[in-house]
């Protein structure tokens, strides 16, 4: 592990000083919206770095080893120096709290619009966002769903897939007026905009029986709520993956260039971490699914507890 930093993670600490508050794991973990064992992995994770136990287990919950004791008293000075602010911004924290992950361009064109009606209901439910790149460890950061975009099942997850994208050619209402109607090979005459690969565009290319390689006028942008923006400001043709881009292209911000489609290589999936969904995590799921037009058999094949995970 690396010790470059004189501080211990503070996710840890976090895990660390709810456990040690509460004497019990399980308790921390229902205090942090938390799973038993993510509650374990971050005790052993700070244990590691210290190299000293801090927990000496018992019939009921955990008790503190003598440098247990002393770091949870530091730990609690550091926190109410940290809490000592009236800005400070809190985190919903509670049973009906769900933690849900998901790359910016799926937050805004798919969840935002579909926010209000997610949260209500019965029961009603506080979303709460983590949107982040990175693939990130759903149980250890305590996450309950994440929406991704990939080519199939994720290790370490439940996985189901939401929904497929049959994408077309976009550009702005202007250029694709001058692109006009033709052969798919038109669209070559103009700068082609995609977002982390160019695999999309490939495929379309590929289906209407055309090779296609990223060339210098070509851009990439690593954002797709960028790589619309582009598109709508001129700078060339994109690909419109629906259901994300469907409601520019409706409202007349972007316009269809061609109507040949192609299946994209990848797809949305919702995933889980492995073991038995909270009741809040399951309630959004299901509203999720049903969003998407996802079968009841496959959502319940999704919100399964695995047989492993269970024992």
């Amino acid at each position: 592990m690396d010790h470059s930093s004189p501080l211990p993670p503070l996710d840890t600490l976090r895990a660390f000083e709810a456990a040690a508050r509460a004497g019990s794991f399980s308790a921390a973990a229902e205090a942090l919206n938390l799973t038993h064992g993510a509650i374990s992995r971050q005790i052993a994770k700070l244990e590691h770095w210290l190299g000293t136990r801090l927990f000496t287990r018992q019939a009921r919950g955990v008790a503190l080893t003598p440098e247990g004791q002393r770091l949870m008293q530091r730990t609690q000075e550091a926190f109410a120096i940290i809490a000592d602010t009236s800005d400070r911004w809190s985190e919903p924290r509670g049973a009906a709290v769900v933690r849900f992950s998901a790359i910016p361009s799926v937050c805004s064109l798919w969840l935002m619009p579909r926010l209000k009606r997610l949260e209500a209901g019965d029961p009603q439910l506080r979303v709460v966002l983590q949107i982040d790149h990175r693939r990130v460890d759903l149980e250890a950061e305590g996450i309950d769903l994440a929406i991704r975009c990939g080519r199939g099942g994720a290790p370490g997850r439940v996985s189901v897939q939401l929904f497929e994208e049959w994408c077309f050619p976009i550009a702005s209402p202007e250029v694709a007026k001058t692109i006009g109607e033709g052969g798919p090979e038109r669209l070559l005459e103009q700068p082609l905009i995609h977002d982390s690969d160019a695999a999309g565009w490939r495929a379309w290319f590929l289906a209407q029986g055309l090779d296609y390689r990223p060339r210098p006028q070509d851009r990439r942008i690593e954002d797709y709520n960028l790589v619309l923006d582009a598109a709508a400001a001129g700078l060339g043709v994109a690909l419109a993956r629906p259901p994300l881009a469907q409601g520019q292209v409706d409202a007349g911000r972007l316009a269809m260039v061609d109507k040949r489609t192609a299946l994209n290589p990848v797809s949305y999936w919702l995933d889980r971490p492995l073991g038995q969904p909270r009741p809040a995590a399951v309630a959004l799921a299901t509203r999720i699914a049903a969003e998407a037009g996802l079968s009841q058999a496959r959502l319940a094949a999704f919100l399964k507890t695995e047989a492993k995970a269970a024992a």
